[in-house]
């Protein structure tokens, strides 16, 4: 929903004046225009940072035609003009009229999106406010008032009345005297709700069909009667709006977690509506509604995104599908229209199109955030940071076509920048350049025609407006929104009757007032100059001309024969131009030029100029071929320069070297050096200098020692000696640059401290600083770790790994050991062996530390294609002995798992694959047997676990069946419990798979009798039958599987029974870690969906004890409330509710908690008491659970507790006080222990307070013409404050 919000600008000040080191001048910030209208031809709106609420319902009244066309028809004489708004005493409408500019501008301007800066100020909102969160609920109700408060006395003050006001009736009737008490209410939108109902069909019956019941214990007061009777209530709807809008009351508080909740479950809308089973009246016409619009809340209670979902009624849109866009991507690869493609969504292509349209030379990383943001109105990190990563690792990702500079802080596309300051081309970039522009060339100056949408067809679609990008979906994607964090949160429909006429069918200026029609004109107008001037400020670049003919080569590079100025032609030329229009510009401005002419790339160095490429290809254009902003270009015949044949290319690149070398001693002694500068190519080897040093100093080359500089800090340096190794490298791989030194010497002076020519006193030494790694030997017989040798080696850090290993090898007098059958494995601080390292990188680029421990090993190094993986059996990893093994990416899990057994010496097929959890612990399973090690992103050096347990084929469920037996008060049936309980101890069930945990819930009997393997598409029946086919139960009879009851299990505790016996296991939602439970019946059962089963437990009186447990079902279909349960135990134990008490016991909380008949009043100007609803907070009533239940007429003490529970609390109590001492212990044993309490007081942090969302509008309800109106008026604002 925020944007980035605090980027840094760069200061254009410096961008306007600043040279670059090779010549180029750096280009003005020109600011870019706001870019043209998305392919659908659609605008959206700019996102303020937090407005996506106010933006979703702005678009929803924009494409609600009769709201938009009404607002349009108030004209300046009734709301005034804008320009007189801050004249003092003005009665200047602001609101309606900004909202007016804003919908025309989004109706005709031509721009990908539009601000709604001017509206909110309007609303007197300040910055905080655009960038707080609110409800879209809240602003639909707010800004409607304002509108109504600033229409008033105005031709449309009953705008909002006329279109979306509606009227509830509420009804109760007195069973008694058969009176009927009425109270009507007013509406401007309804709010249904979302949990415990399927969908807004059901939640609408809930509310203007079923009637409520005032009996029992809950009697009406009937004012005619004057006394409590029986009664019922109803509400109907008496008037229904044009345009009916429904708020979904996602959002709840969980009471048992003092926390506010999002109701994410599925909830089914219909796109047509029948409201009239809901009206007041029979065969009411205009019941039929269509869906037009859904806006939807992505995120969480606290914080998260809007977006909106509309039909395009006037057709004003174009729709394509999303093969149509992925094509339009594809083939748009014009940097100029590119722009038009961003709202598509490839995070490739939009990084693409910007850093195109910003030019060769980069942004900043941080800005292209901004630049991104200003695009498409959404910021990196919500829309793509979830499957790309962040910006930077996401550019760093693709260097194929990015180019970071500046230490990574600055980027630009590849083929504008190409490794030396954005003038290097390469031969394979010219000949792709060459490629794709084959076709032609681009012809400056040519008129860019506007956009002409496409012809509107006669059926109509649905744009997904989500701030700045608008996007073509289909109806069926609504039903995406059903549920999940990004559901549908508001639902606006339109009466089906309501017809648009033909004239307003794809016609954007359809009702628009002519005074917005001429502004949006000249908007159009500014817009296209904005754009052609930025389009000629981006375009246009100046070339530096290098002219041949005024050049000579000496000394290693190109340099001028007179001066500099006389040598340069300046020239100006649009970048879409080709070479051969370049050529033609050149030949114009050189009227002595005669014969051939080519054009060659060039780099200023301090040595002099130097050339790359020749641009042979006439057609291709500068822009393609990386031709930037102060460019030089090396004008000559492409043979000779003064009879000089020209090496080009980066590897003849000349490099401007100071050589200091000992000349003479003063009487002092002190050693004088000199200085001579010499050129070199960046491909000589090192050997090649060496005699050239020699020659020009006249050391001896057998004597002669060269050395480079390293400083230490600012006072002191040392002169390292290259030794042998580096004479066989070249200077571009020793690193140097221009204008570094070298130190030439005889042997007489190594080891001496001379001074240097900036008084700095150096050293002469040779690389003994140089990095040593400890290498330990693994290979050969089997050796104790602690007699193991181990040697230090000396290594550089641009040394590659096979180097090392092949040194070791040498030094550790292997002769059997053969470099192909070693690896060489880092060893981390416990001695562990980490997986092998790559054998051709340096030790700077794997990351090796001075002193760290290598391990000679035995065996091959993986390639590129291969995983080395650790394994372990068992899911406890600390007891279970780590082993290794090298797999190949394409085998895939079963193929792993069998080589894993292999090694592990395990046979048979009852065995998976899990990964390991952050806590290295076993964890998620490897379900997909079949697809490869890549596929399920296994990586290098990753543990699995071997657990015992064969996974069931796909469609498959492998269920962990267990005895289930509660001990119920069923008289003769404890004997036939008895004889079951036998039947399993003769079958030699074992005592172990006794589950102990579950003794302390009812004292049940849970018992591990198996596992079965059935298919998905099986029935429940199914089930119980192959259950029975377990060994251990073979031997028990059971008439038929109508005495079984199915109880899913969740941490061995009964969850809720398994209903309907023809129903597929698949539709249960079985995960894989599912458990069941059988339990025999003693008679047959047919558990419907409304049915619960409870166990009762009567209190003994006088003692905190209770009866053995008894079971009961209770239909919860007409009420599940704590009402219905009292008067359905009340009838089980022949008691009046009055009579009893009861409570609901938490068994792990050892706690018993009273189930009284409160009932929450959701507004006090309805006064409506909702009752509560046991299956939600706090009671949570489900299949199984104990209800305890005590006869007031026997026992006055409402304690529900046992001296069981007692020492149930007491034995939570001690363990909550060992594992506190436990923490403290550790975070004194750290020292942190203060630290640690105020980092979880910082991780407790609250969250921002909420605050309300108001819009200020001015008094216009002074200066009306009649009395009438103000009566009007009152009576609207009468209506409207009514509760709805």
């Amino acid at each position: 929903m925020f944007g980035d919000m605090f980027e840094e600008e760069e200061d254009s000040a410096f961008m306007c004046e600043s040279k670059v080191g090779d010549g180029r001048k750096s280009r003005k910030n020109y600011s870019e225009p706001p870019a043209q209208r998305a392919a659908c031809n659609l605008s959206g709106i700019k996102n303020q940072g937090g407005t996506c609420y106010l933006n979703s319902l702005l678009q929803t009244l924009l494409y609600t035609p009769e709201f938009r066309e009404s607002l349009f028809a108030l004209g300046p004489e009734e709301l005034g003009d804008l320009s007189d708004k801050d004249k003092p005493k003005s009665k200047v409408r602001v609101i309606p009229l900004e909202l007016q500019r804003l919908f025309a501008q989004l109706l005709l301007a031509d721009q990908l999106a539009a601000s709604t800066s001017d509206l909110t100020d309007s609303f007197g909102w300040t910055s905080n406010e655009e960038t707080r969160q609110h409800d879209v609920q809240e602003l639909n109700r707010i800004l409607f008032s304002a509108l109504e408060s600033s229409l008033v006395g105005t031709s449309g003050h009953d705008l909002i009345n006329r279109l979306y006001h509606g009227i509830v009736v509420n009804k109760i009737f007195c069973k008694e005297c058969g009176n009927i008490s009425e109270r009507q209410e007013d509406f401007l939108d309804l709010t249904v709700a979302v949990k415990d109902v399927s969908g807004l069909e059901e939640a609408l019956c809930a509310l203007y069909v079923e009637e409520e019941h005032f009996d029992n214990d809950n009697l009406y007061q009937c004012g005619r009667c004057e006394k409590l009777v029986k009664a019922t209530k109803s509400a109907k709807i008496r008037h229904l709006p044009t345009f009916l809008t429904i708020s979904l009351l996602r959002f709840n508080f969980d009471f048992a977690k003092c926390e506010r909740y999002k109701e994410t479950g599925g909830y089914i809308f219909p796109v047509r509506l029948d409201m009239g089973p809901f009206c007041e009246q029979d065969n009411l016409p205009g019941t039929d509604y269509e869906l037009f619009s859904v806006i939807i809340h992505k995120g969480g209670c606290y914080g998260g995104h809007y977006h909106a979902y509309i039909k395009d009624i006037d057709h004003l849109g174009t729709w394509f599908s999303s093969d149509e866009g992925k094509a339009m991507t594809h083939s748009t690869k014009d940097p100029i229209n590119e722009a038009n493609m961003l709202e598509l969504g490839d995070p490739l292509e939009v990084l693409r199109a910007i850093l195109v349209q910003i030019g060769p030379d980069g942004i900043l990383v941080d800005q292209l955030g901004q630049k991104l943001m200003e695009k498409i109105g959404v910021a990196w990190n919500k829309r793509y940071r979830k499957q790309c990563g962040s910006i930077r690792k996401f550019l760093e990702s693709h260097p194929d076509m990015f180019l970071l500079k500046a230490g990574g802080t600055r980027v630009a596309l590849k083929q504008v920048d190409h490794g030396y300051q954005g003038q290097q081309i390469n031969k394979s970039q010219v000949s792709k350049a060459q490629a794709e522009n084959s076709k032609g060339s681009y012809e400056h100056g040519k008129e860019e025609g506007g956009s002409q949408p496409r012809t509107p067809t006669s059926e109509v679609h649905w744009f997904d407006f989500d701030d700045s990008q608008v996007r073509p979906i289909q109806e069926k994607d609504i039903e995406n929104q059903f549920q999940g964090k990004e559901c549908a949160y508001m639902l606006f429909y339109r009466k089906s009757q309501l017809q648009r006429p033909d004239q307003a069918k794809g016609n954007s200026k359809y009702k628009v007032p002519a005074n917005l029609l001429e502004e949006m004109a000249q908007l159009d107008a500014n817009l296209q100059r904005q754009r052609a001037e930025f389009d000629s400020a981006v375009n246009n670049i100046e070339i530096q001309l290098h002219l041949g003919p005024k050049y000579k080569f000496e000394n290693g590079a190109l340099q001028p024969v007179s001066s500099q100025k006389d040598s340069v032609l300046t020239i100006t030329i649009d970048r879409r131009k080709t070479v051969g229009d370049l050529t033609q510009t050149i030949f114009q401005h050189l009227e002595f030029w005669k014969g051939d002419m080519v054009i060659t790339l060039a780099k200023q160095f301090p040595a002099g100029l130097h050339l790359y490429e020749t641009f042979n290809e006439d057609h291709i254009s500068l822009h393609s071929l990386g031709i930037t902003d102060g460019v030089m270009l090396f004008v000559w015949d492409g043979h000779k320069v003064c009879g000089v044949e020209i090496q080009m290319g980066v590897e003849f690149e000349p490099l401007l070297l100071k050589i200091l070398y000992p000349s003479t001693k003063d009487k002092s002694e002190t050693i004088q050096f000199s200085e001579i500068q010499k050129v070199f190519t960046r491909n000589m080897l090192l050997s090649s200098v060496q005699e050239t040093v020699a020659l020009a100093t006249g050391i001896s080359p057998e004597e002669l020692i060269l050395y480079y500089r390293k400083v230490e800090n600012q006072m002191t340096s040392n002169w390292v000696a290259y030794d042998n190794e580096d004479v066989r490298k070249t200077l571009a791989e020793l690193k140097l640059k221009d204008d570094d030194s070298m130190l030439a010497t005889d042997q007489k002076y190594h080891g001496l401290r001379v001074p240097c020519p900036n008084d700095i006193v150096v050293n002469l030494t040779t690389q003994t600083d140089r990095s040593w790694l400890q290498i330990k030997n693994y290979c050969g017989e089997e050796i104790p770790q602690t007699e193991r040798v181990v040697m230090t080696l000396s290594v550089t850090m641009e040394m590659l790994v096979s180097e090392i290993k092949t040194n070791a090898i040498e030094k550790l007098k292997l002769k059997d050991v053969k470099e192909n059958e070693t690896c060489l494995r880092p060893m981390d601080r416990v001695g562990k062996l980490l997986p092998p390292v790559c054998e051709d990188v340096t030790v700077k680029d794997i990351g090796f530390k001075t002193g760290s421990t290598l391990a000679l090993f035995p065996g091959s190094t993986p390639t590129n294609k291969q995983l080395f993986l650790y394994f372990a059996v068992g899911d406890r990893l600390h007891l279970s002995p780590e082993m290794e093994i090298v797999a190949e990416q394409s085998i895939s899990v079963r193929e792993c798992l069998k080589l894993m057994l292999e090694k592990a010496g395990l046979s048979g097929d009852y065995w998976h694959l899990r990964k390991t959890d952050w806590c290295c612990d076993a964890g998620e399973i490897l379900k997909d047997e079949e697809a490869t090690l890549a596929d399920m992103k296994i990586t290098n050096g990753e543990t699995l676990v071997i657990m015992e347990g064969r996974l069931p084929p796909k469609g498959f469920l492998m269920l962990p069946v267990w005895f289930y037996q509660p001990a119920l008060n069923k008289g003769s049936f404890e004997q036939m419990q008895k004889g079951i309980e036998d039947g399993l101890c003769s079958l030699s069930l074992l005592s172990t798979m006794q589950d102990c945990s579950m003794q302390r819930y009812m004292d049940t009997v849970l018992e591990f009798i198996g596992n079965i393997e059935i298919s998905g598409n099986a029935s429940l029946d199914d089930l119980k039958t192959q259950v029975l086919t377990l060994p251990l139960l073979q031997g028990l009879s059971v008439p038929s599987v109508k005495f079984l009851r199915v109880w899913l299990l969740e941490n061995k505790t009964p969850l809720k029974i398994l209903r309907n016996q023809q129903q597929q296991l698949s539709k249960f939602k079985l995960g894989r870690s599912a458990e069941i439970g059988i339990q025999l019946l003693q008679t047959e059962e047919h558990l419907v969906s409304t049915e619960l089963l409870l166990h009762l437990r009567m209190a003994v009186p006088g003692e905190r004890a209770y009866y053995p447990a008894e079971e009961i079902v209770w239909d919860v279909s007409r009420e599940f409330t704590a009402r219905a349960l009292r008067q359905r135990i009340s009838q089980h134990y022949l008691l009046l509710p009055e009579q009893i008490e009861i409570a609901k016991q938490f068994t792990d909380r050892f706690e018993w908690m009273p189930i009284t008949t409160w009932s929450q009043q959701i507004s006090k100007k309805k006064k409506k008491k909702k009752l509560q609803n046991l299956q939600g907070a706090p009671y949570y009533l489900k299949d199984g659970d104990v209800i305890g239940v005590k006869n007031l007429l026997i026992d006055n003490n409402k304690d529900f507790s046992t001296v069981t529970d007692d020492i149930g609390k007491e034995k939570l109590r001690l363990e909550e006080n060992i594992k506190n001492k436990r923490q403290q212990t550790t975070g004194h044993q750290s020292g942190n222990a203060i630290e640690n309490s105020e980092k979880q007081l910082i991780c407790g942090h609250s969250r921002r307070p909420e605050v309300a969302l108001s819009i200020n509008v001015a008094d216009f309800s002074t200066g009306l013409s009649t009395c009438k109106e103000v009566a009007d008026l009152n009576e609207d604002r009468e209506k409207l404050q009514s509760p709805v």
